[in-house]
C-alpha cells in the first residue's frame, strides 16, 4: 500500500515537470507577418504531453486503458455503437472495406472481380484496399466548386456486379450523402464513409443532423498529425452494426476469432471447450482465425493523446469554420480569377480546407509558386487524377481492372487547376489576412 503512494507521489512530481517543461519550451510563438504558415499543424498543450508521460510510465504500450477510454468517449461523440482504434486513416480504410469481403456477410460479401464505386480525385487509400484486395474499383466524376462524387453518374456506373460505394468527403465538405444512402439501399449496395478529412462534419438526412461517417454502414477518420485531431500517427473504423464490428475488430486483431483484449484470457469462459473449422475439440480459442487478418493496433501512448485532444475537439471545429468563413470572404473580390468552395446543401461541414480552381488565363503553378514565396504552405487535391499516377501504368496498359464511367472532366480540371491551402485551429485572424493579401497579389 505504501509502495502505491510512493509511486503515485513520483508519478505526480514527473507529470507535474512534464507540465511545467511544456508551457515552457512548447509555448506558442506569436505570429509575426510573412512567418511560414503551414496548411496544418498539431495544436495542443500539456494536457497531451502529460498522458503521453502518464501512459508511458504505466509502459503497458500496445493497446490499453487509454485506447478502451477514447473508443468509448470517441463513440459518444459520434453516438455511434461501436468503435475500434488503429494505427492509421490507412489502415482504418483497409478494415473497412475488408470487413465486407468477410464470409461472414453470405452472399453480401464482397468477392474478387466484384465491383465499388469511387472517384480519382482524392487520396489513393481510398482505393488501394479494393485493388489490393482484386475488387474493381468503376470511377466516375467530381462537382465544382464541391469537389465531390457527381451523384447524377452513380446509376450509370451501376451494374449486376456493383456491391459498394466506398468515398471520402473531400476535405471536410460532405458530399451528398442524402443521394449516395439512397442509391445504395436501392440497389442493396454496402457504403464506406472515408471521413478521414471530414470529421465534425455533420449532414441533415430525413430530417435529422448526423456526424458525417455515421450514416453510411462504415466510417474511418485518420489522426494523422495534419487531421482534424491527432494522436500523432493513429485512425478509427466505426459502425453501428453488431456484426460488422465483430469483423472490424478481428481484422485489426490478426483475424482472431476471440474477442478478448491485450492481458484478458477466457473472456467468454468457453476457451477450451469449442470446435472451429477442422481443428481439434478444445483448441485454444485465443489462437483461432476466422479471417486473415493484419495487426492494425495502434499503442496506448497514441490513443492518451487522443484522450486529451478529444476533448478539445469542438472547438478545433469552430475555429477551422470560423477560419473558412474569414477566407472565403476575403477572397469574394477575386473570384472573378478563381472559383471558390461551397458547401454541399444540407451539410454543415468542419473544414479541413478551402480549395481554389484557377478561373481561364491564370496559371495554377504561378499562383502556387508566388504564395509559397510569400511563406503561404499550399497543397494539391492529392493524388488530382488518381488513373494518371504511375501506380496505374500496368493497369492502363492492359485495360484491365478499374472502369470509368463518362468521363472525368472536372477531375482532369482539378488535376491542372486547382490547389487548397489551410484552415487549422492554430491559424488567427492575422494569418488568414495575411493568406488572402498573398492570393490577391498573386493574381494582381
Amino acid at each position: 500500500m505504501l509502495d502505491n503512494l510512493n509511486e503515485q507521489k513520483d508519478k505526480d512530481k514527473i507529470l507535474k515537470l512534464v507540465s511545467e517543461y511544456c508551457d515552457k519550451y512548447h509555448k506558442k510563438v506569436d505570429y509575426v507577418e510573412g512567418q511560414r504558415i503551414p496548411y496544418a499543424s498539431r495544436v495542443y498543450d500539456h494536457d497531451e504531453m502529460t498522458n503521453l508521460v502518464d501512459s508511458s510510465l504505466e509502459f503497458w504500450l500496445t493497446s490499453g486503458r487509454y485506447t478502451n477510454e477514447f473508443e468509448s468517449e470517441f463513440a459518444k461523440y459520434l453516438k455511434v455503437k461501436y468503435c475500434s482504434v488503429v494505427n492509421s486513416g490507412s489502415s482504418a480504410n483497409l478494415a473497412a472495406f475488408m470487413a465486407l469481403t468477410s464470409p461472414l456477410l453470405g452472399e453480401r460479401a464482397v468477392k474478387r472481380g466484384d465491383e465499388v464505386i469511387t472517384v480519382a480525385a482524392g487520396f489513393p487509400t481510398t482505393v488501394t484496399p479494393i485493388i489490393q484486395f482484386g475488387a474493381v474499383p468503376v470511377f466516375v466524376d467530381v462537382t465544382i466548386p464541391q469537389y465531390n462524387i457527381d451523384v447524377t453518374m452513380l446509376e450509370k456506373a451501376l451494374s449486376d456486379k456493383t456491391k459498394a460505394v466506398m468515398v471520402a468527403h473531400t476535405l471536410g465538405n460532405p458530399f451528398d450523402i442524402g443521394a449516395v444512402k439512397a442509391f445504395c439501399d436501392k440497389n442493396n449496395l454496402w457504403l464506406i464513409e472515408d471521413n478521414c478529412d471530414a470529421l465534425g462534419s455533420k449532414y441533415i438526412i430525413d430530417g435529422v443532423e448526423k456526424f458525417t461517417g455515421t450514416i453510411g454502414d462504415i466510417g474511418t477518420s485518420s489522426f494523422y498529425p495534419p487531421h482534424h485531431m491527432t494522436m500523432g500517427e493513429g485512425g478509427a473504423v466505426y459502425t453501428n452494426d453488431h456484426l460488422l464490428n465483430k469483423i472490424i475488430r478481428s481484422l485489426r486483431d490478426w483475424g482472431r476469432d476471440c474477442v478478448c483484449p491485450s492481458g484478458v484470457d477466457n473472456l467468454c469462459g468457453h476457451r477450451f471447450d469449442n470446435q472451429y473449422g477442422e481443428l481439434p475439440v478444445g483448441y485454444d480459442h485465443k489462437y483461432v482465425y476466422s479471417h486473415f487478418g493484419y495487426n492494425l493496433k495502434a499503442t496506448d501512448m497514441q490513443a492518451a493523446i487522443g484522450c486529451a485532444q478529444l476533448k478539445k475537439f469542438p472547438s478545433f471545429v469552430d475555429r477551422r469554420k470560423e477560419n473558412f468563413k474569414r477566407l472565403k470572404e476575403g477572397l469574394r473580390e477575386v473570384e472573378d480569377k478563381f472559383i471558390l468552395p461551397n458547401a454541399c446543401a444540407n451539410s454543415n461541414p468542419s473544414w479541413f480546407g478551402f480549395l481554389i480552381t484557377c478561373k481561364e488565363g491564370v496559371d495554377r503553378n504561378e499562383v502556387v509558386q508566388y504564395v509559397e514565396r510569400k511563406g503561404v504552405q499550399t497543397r494539391m487535391l492529392f493524388a488530382g487524377n488518381l488513373i494518371k499516377h504511375p501506380c496505374f501504368d500496368d493497369m492502363r496498359a492492359s485495360g484491365d481492372g478499374y472502369r470509368v464511367v463518362g468521363d472525368l472532366t472536372n477531375t482532369d480540371r482539378i488535376m491542372n487547376d486547382t490547389f487548397w491551402v489551410g484552415v487549422y485551429p492554430g491559424m488567427n485572424d492575422r494569418m488568414i489576412d495575411y493568406m488572402i493579401k498573398t492570393i490577391k497579389e498573386a493574381v494582381k
